[in-house]
């Protein structure tokens, strides 16, 4: 093998095979001293150096890792509304180049671009631009398609959402933009109480597109008609649903005590307290349906200011976005990676556990886990290099490293 440093010369870069030597994370184990090796987008090998094929070791061009370095997948993140200043119900093909610039240097390979409650022509446009961009070349972490967060919801439960903008369930809407745009929906976040929602829920399930519950006043027992409709998924879990009580369980209390419905939640330490997260992984890592998002706004990767989420104005103060206008949180700043770190480090989940719940499992809710979400040999190569402080040393997209 030819030992190079990671910023490697335009030269370097034309050989075929890349590889790299640390602490490898696989799916169900870490291996101390592991090697991933790629060329031209596809892993190669993902194992043992005993096991390394000699063809391999002689044309890999070896890259640096820090000591005690860790190998692990890309990131994917489904709920997302934007970053580096841009928003994506802004969508063209420079706010797009920017939002996901930005969090592919946060170790994000694939994401859903979320839109937000808002008339239907604004819609329209986002999913548009998005099926426009990702008809190209996607430079940086891929767009796997578009996260339909409302119109659909409870007044009750806004959010950071506009509730001029509410509609009860139109399955008609979707239908067209199905027809328009197969495939490019792949998740709707609803309110599963609402009038016409079994029917969208219904209608979703034959589609293959996740039906996911949020911003929503159902009951424990209207969530769990849902599901025998065909929702399965909760977006960032506690917030903006009725809560857990004893007596009344409500639509967290489906989530937690279905083992059906997966559980998106924002690690951030501001969202959700680390002991409710610590419980929900408890109730769902071991059937892997513990999802890590962001939920990030506009401000991710800026510094504290006025900034907008949709149409409404938001402060941002120490990293927490809320609503100038009564004060409700409005989405936030966290990237991928310090989800990933509060979860291993402040809640206690294994590195394995939290890479599963960062990769492995939206891969498989999005049905890309044949192609991504994992380290092992056919996979992209969807890559995060860590130092021994979890802090990212590299990331590759199909094999592209970025900043290069």
């Amino acid at each position: 093998m030819t030992e190079a440093n990671s910023n490697v010369s335009g030269s370097e870069r034309d050989k075929s095979i890349s590889l790299l030597r640390g602490r490898l994370l696989l799916a169900d184990e870490i291996l101390e001293d592991g090697i991933l090796a790629w060329s031209d987008g596809k892993i190669l090998y993902a194992g043992i150096p005993e096991g390394l094929p000699e063809q391999i070791r002689r044309e890999a061009l070896l890259l640096s890792v820090p000591e005690r370095g860790l190998i692990v997948p890309g990131f994917i993140d489904i709920h997302v509304h934007g970053g580096n200043g841009e928003d994506f119900m802004d969508a063209c093909p420079e706010v797009l180049d920017k939002i996901t610039s930005f969090h592919s240097t946060q170790g994000t390979t694939a994401m859903l671009a979320t839109s937000m409650t808002a008339p239907k022509e604004s819609l329209d446009s986002v999913l548009a631009e998005v099926d426009r961009y990702r008809s190209g070349e996607m430079p940086y972490a891929q767009l796997e398609g578009v996260h339909l967060e409302g119109p659909f919801f409870s007044p009750k439960w806004p959010g950071a959402q506009n509730p001029e903008h509410i509609i009860l369930p139109d399955v008609s809407w979707l239908e067209a933009w199905e027809k328009q745009y197969p495939g490019l929906i792949r998740q709707v976040t609803l309110a599963p109480e609402r009038e016409g929602a079994l029917e969208v829920i219904s209608w979703l399930r034959e589609q293959r597109i996740t039906a996911a519950l949020g911003h929503t006043d159902a009951t424990y027992e209207e969530v769990e008609r849902a599901v025998e409709a065909g929702l399965h998924h909760s977006v960032h879990t506690f917030n903006a649903m009725t809560p857990l009580h004893h007596r009344l369980p409500g639509a967290a209390g489906a989530v937690l005590s279905d083992p059906r419905i997966s559980a998106e939640v924002i690690a951030d330490g501001i969202h959700v307290h680390t002991a409710a997260i610590s419980i929900l992984a408890q109730l769902k890592q071991h059937t892997d349906q513990l999802v890590l998002i962001t939920d990030a706004m506009s401000a991710a990767g800026l510094d504290d200011g006025e900034y907008k989420i949709g149409d409404l104005p938001v402060i941002v103060k120490h990293g927490e976005a809320r609503l100038k206008d009564g004060g409700a949180l409005a989405g936030s700043t966290l990237t991928m990676i310090r989800g990933f770190r509060y979860l291993v480090q402040e809640v206690g989940l294994s590195l394995n556990a939290a890479s599963r719940a960062a990769s492995l499992t939206p891969a498989r809710l999005l049905g890309i886990d044949h192609r991504t979400g994992s380290l092992a040999q056919g996979k992209q190569a969807d890559i995060v290099l860590l130092n021994a402080e979890l802090d990212i040393e590299g990331v590759w997209v199909k094999g592209r490293r970025i900043g290069e």
